[in-house]
């Protein structure tokens, strides 16, 4: 999923910890053969296949996250949003990224393909339809949310309680780590070797972080991320990183793409109206907002750094 997978567990059972883990990547590899838009067949080069066409049957995996990606894309006015695939062959930030800006008039060519409401989910019949042709779907900012919730299913299926889940900047914990919840470090965006500028803990949860610092380039002085504006095509200029607390890594995932892409002020509304999910962002003048639900549970190591 164009990311490391990492896992710990405190256990007395080091070889079945070792089962469950192995598990675990077999899951990642399974759904990311569903979900990816660069493994040919998946359910998602399917349905962009098919778009304007015809309806696609997909996996029950798919309809979930579908389903999640449309409720993050009302929640955030629109701002969430998986048919940007359309732009992504010109925006090059997966493996492909080539530090091109494109040409404004090929963004104005792409952006009518982009709109969640072209994605239709049938569940009773399991199947995805694109009603318009060429739009196409990306997953990048719900999937691996997704995958980090079903392997701590599989986790404690296991008998696992106390352990950990990365997978780029999605991470969920459960339990303790040696006693004592995790103390989780937020990443300072314009840090270096893993900076951090604020803390943590967390206990069965999960913290996703978005920022601009993680795909980009720099040219004539203006950083360009991976993290695009569906509205206008180009990235989202309101925020530096967020940083969203949640009970479901997916939601965590989604939200954080999404609050980033709304900016500081619309974004921290929305997080304050949702139940359970909290959030800290990094605002692109470098002022840090922290939710009133985590009041009391962040500690500021140190202001973010001030760099462009």
């Amino acid at each position: 999923m164009g990311s490391q997978l990492r896992l710990a567990a405190w256990t007395a059972d080091e070889p079945s910890a070792v089962a469950a883990f192995e598990q675990v990547f077999r899951e990642f590899d399974r759904l990311e053969a569903l979900l990816s838009i660069w493994k040919p067949g998946s359910d998602v080069v399917r349905i962009n296949e098919a778009a304007g066409r015809t309806a696609v049957a997909v996996s029950r995996d798919t309809i979930v996250v579908l389903e999640a990606a449309a409720q993050a894309s009302e929640w955030t006015g629109g701002k969430f949003d998986i048919t940007f695939g359309a732009l992504a062959d010109i925006w090059k930030f997966d493996h492909d990224q080539d530090d091109t800006v494109p040409d404004r008039r090929a963004i104005e060519a792409r952006l009518p393909l982009v709109d969640y409401r072209f994605v239709h989910v049938d569940r009773a019949a399991g199947t995805a339809f694109i009603s318009k042709a060429d739009t196409r779907i990306h997953l990048g900012g719900i999937g691996k949310g997704y995958a980090v919730d079903r392997a701590a299913v599989i986790l404690r299926a296991r008998g696992l309680s106390d352990f950990l889940i990365q997978s780029g900047g999605d991470l969920y914990v459960a339990g303790l780590n040696d006693g004592a919840p995790w103390k989780l470090g937020i990443a300072d965006p314009r840090g270096t070797g893993g900076q951090t500028f604020a803390t943590l803990e967390l206990s069965n949860g999960t913290l996703s972080t978005s920022g601009d610092y993680e795909r980009f380039f720099i040219e004539n002085g203006i950083r360009y991320h991976h993290l695009l504006d569906p509205d206008r095509g180009t990235p989202a200029a309101g925020s530096r990183s967020v940083t969203i607390v949640a009970d479901s890594a997916m939601l965590a995932d989604v939200l954080s793409t999404g609050v980033f892409v709304l900016g500081p002020e619309a974004g921290m509304a929305l997080l304050e109206r949702l139940p359970q999910v909290e959030g800290v962002i990094v605002s692109a003048s470098n002022q840090v907002l922290v939710s009133s639900g985590l009041t009391g549970r962040v500690t500021l190591i140190a202001p973010p750094t001030d760099a462009p």
